[in-house]
């Protein structure tokens, strides 16, 4: 209730401040350019709060408080007061314009979405002619499906169907925080994060595991060095592959029997556990 008053209050004073003849704001620019005059700044920033009122009511549909709409403008008519060059010859409220879009939409940017979007140009220009060029397009003669206006779009702003898509699906719902609470019973309340759990391992976990696998290959390689050419073979075509050699197709390639293939394997295992261990004693649970 008291922000409604204010801005009522606010409106009313700027419809009240008087217009500005060229003469008069040129006289005024040059007194705040060159000698910094408070005074000429407050006139004319009064002068001009309607253009911002007027500017700030053309965004009100993205949900946000008007009255930081016109605070954002006024902060864009203070920066056009600023860089506002009166020898130019151009009025104050042609050049204030554009400060005054760009300070609301870029706070309109900032806030109307935790997520930061439309930080180019073209996106910008997306973000704040999609629902307008929709509806015009809504209003043809010829039904278009939701690829064509798509493309429609795209063509007449100049960025890909798939930003169009994107920035549609944005603007078609609010944002929704994970602590939102999605049901509630006798057991308690479940908020949005709770289904978001993952049951993957933490990063350092999964670079300490990488780190610990490298260097379990590193002494395995030093041990392997133990063994016999035909026990290495065996162990290779046994234990270091995806599809491990059976007993049998082993002993046939090396023209011995799968029993004999088994006793080779043994006696390598026990070879590798023994060098594996004289090598690295601390990591006797491992490799026990």
């Amino acid at each position: 209730m008291k922000s409604q008053s204010s801005r009522r209050h606010l409106i009313q004073a700027a419809m009240a401040a008087p217009y500005l003849a060229r003469e008069e704001e040129y006289e005024l620019a040059v007194r705040w350019k060159e000698h910094h005059d408070q005074e000429a700044l407050h006139k004319i920033t009064s002068a001009h709060m309607r253009l911002v009122i007027s500017m700030a009511s053309k965004f009100r549909h993205f949900g946000l408080a008007m009255n930081d709409l016109i605070q954002e403008g006024h902060v864009g008519l203070l920066e056009a007061a600023a860089r506002f060059e009166p020898e130019r010859e151009v009025r104050f409220s042609t050049y204030a314009t554009w400060w005054i879009r760009a300070s609301i939409q870029d706070y309109i940017l900032r806030n109307w979405s935790i997520v930061r979007g439309g930080t180019s140009s073209a996106q910008k220009a997306l973000f704040f002619n999609l629902r307008r060029l929709r509806a015009r397009l809504s209003q043809g003669s010829e039904s278009l499906s939701g690829t064509e206006m798509y493309k429609e779009i795209a063509t007449a702003l100049k960025v890909s169907e798939g930003d169009v898509a994107l920035m549609d699906s944005r603007l078609s719902g609010p944002d929704s925080s994970l602590n939102a609470p999605l049901m509630e019973d006798e057991s308690g309340s479940a908020d949005r994060q709770d289904f978001l759990v993952s049951n993957d391992p933490l990063p350092d976990e999964m670079v300490s595991a990488s780190i610990d696998d490298e260097r379990r290959v590193i002494w395995l390689r030093s041990a392997l060095d133990v063994l016999s050419e035909r026990e290495l073979k065996i162990i290779r075509e046994r234990r270091l592959q995806d599809d491990g050699a059976t007993l049998e197709a082993l002993g046939s390639k090396l023209g011995i029997s799968k029993e004999r293939v088994r006793q080779i394997e043994t006696r390598a295992l026990e070879k590798l556990r023994i060098a594996l261990l004289k090598a690295n004693p601390d990591e006797a649970a491992f490799i026990s």
